[in-house]
């Protein structure tokens, strides 16, 4: 199935940070079997409420084709992991 994922990494991360987090869900999805169709790092943008205290998040877009299972997998490894602020799937 194809997949819409997109996620917030929290502006305390720095750029090795924030490259590792997002090169670490790309190999997670494809080691699981899936195929990355477009990655694109939309960078920094302003929340429209405060999240944690914090008033602005870097925003990463990821289409993918995977199984159900990657993504219930994926959504509790990104709910656990720091710097991730929020996220969401979207089924294509």
């Amino acid at each position: 199935m194809k997949y819409e994922l997109l996620y917030i990494i929290s502006q305390d991360a720095n750029d090795e940070q924030k490259e590792a987090l997002i090169n670490k869900f790309n190999a997670m999805i494809e080691d699981k079997g899936g195929k990355i169709l477009s990655l694109e790092k939309i960078g920094m943008k302003k929340f429209a409420y405060p999240i944690n205290f914090k008033n602005e998040g870097y925003y990463v877009l990821v289409n993918f084709e995977a199984d159900a299972a990657v993504v219930d997998e994926m959504t509790k490894l990104m709910n656990i992991t720091e710097h991730i602020v929020r996220q969401i799937f979207v089924r294509k």
